[in-house]
């Protein structure tokens, strides 16, 4: 494990054990728009982050959930969301988790997921593996649909035409669907086979960062909505098993031709 992804799994659990011990005791709630909320406990979790970040590497970008844009034209950009499913947090509903993704130029090179509930920690390196807790994981290898469990974006709200659409078509495909309410839950399973897919129509960049790398190394593959690559400024991602993702894709690129 080199420093990178040292720093960013040291990050991950203290920003983690932090949130944890605030656990309904939030102090004070903001809101960001559309139901769309920030709490004093993801501030602080994010400047724990960030100060780590700083302290080891000072000439490396930033793009966080709650403060922004920090040279993200740098060589290595780190992308951190200090806890995702605030919505699960601020209801005393215990899925909720850290995630941190690292790119350089561009690419995705590690990524850390830390569910501190179940002190759960997964992260991942380019060309090293995918782990959770230090033992090796790996997506699953299901390729029938109909044998297939998913997850889906619960925030249905913002293109109910196109989404419920998809979700349709989706659940007449597979086995079974959920819906939990944080991305890095969703995208650690896919990691180690517990979902064979993961559909989100409007996650940003901090949302599945954490789960880029991982979920290439566990042997899936991530795709846009569209099936290109992901970046640092995509909205909407497919995760799946190598096998059903491009399969899942179709389906959903089906309702998007539509519009």
């Amino acid at each position: 494990m080199d420093d990178i992804l040292k720093t960013a799994v040291g990050a991950a659990k203290e920003a983690g054990d932090f949130i944890l011990n605030r656990f309904g005791k939030i102090k004070k709630i903001e809101s960001k728009g559309d139901r769309n909320f920030a709490t004093d406990v993801d501030k602080e979790a994010e400047r724990l982050i960030i100060k780590k970040v700083k302290e080891c590497f000072p000439d490396h970008g930033i793009l966080a959930e709650e403060s922004g844009k920090d040279n993200v034209d740098r060589d290595y950009l780190w992308i951190i969301d200090p806890l995702d499913g605030t919505h699960n947090f601020m209801r005393d509903i215990n899925i909720f988790g850290v995630s941190i993704g690292v790119l350089h130029k561009g690419k995705f090179i590690a990524g850390v997921i830390y569910m501190p509930v179940d002190k759960e920690q997964y992260w991942a390196q380019t060309g090293r593996g995918a782990y959770k807790n230090g033992e090796k994981i790996s997506v699953s290898r299901l390729g029938n649909l109909k044998e297939c469990s998913i997850s889906f974006d619960s925030s249905i709200r913002y293109s109910p035409e196109v989404m419920l659409a998809a979700l349709g078509d989706l659940a007449d495909s597979v086995f079974n669907i959920r819906m939990t309410g944080s991305s890095v839950r969703h995208l650690s399973w896919v990691a180690e086979g517990k979902l064979d897919a993961a559909v989100e129509f409007f996650d940003r960049p901090w949302d599945f960062a954490g789960g880029v790398c991982l979920i290439e190394e566990a042997g899936g593959k991530l795709s846009d909505l569209r099936g290109s690559p992901l970046t640092y400024k995509t909205n909407g991602y497919i995760a799946a098993n190598g096998i059903v993702h491009d399969k899942i894709q179709k389906i959903v690129m089906s309702k998007l031709a539509d519009k």
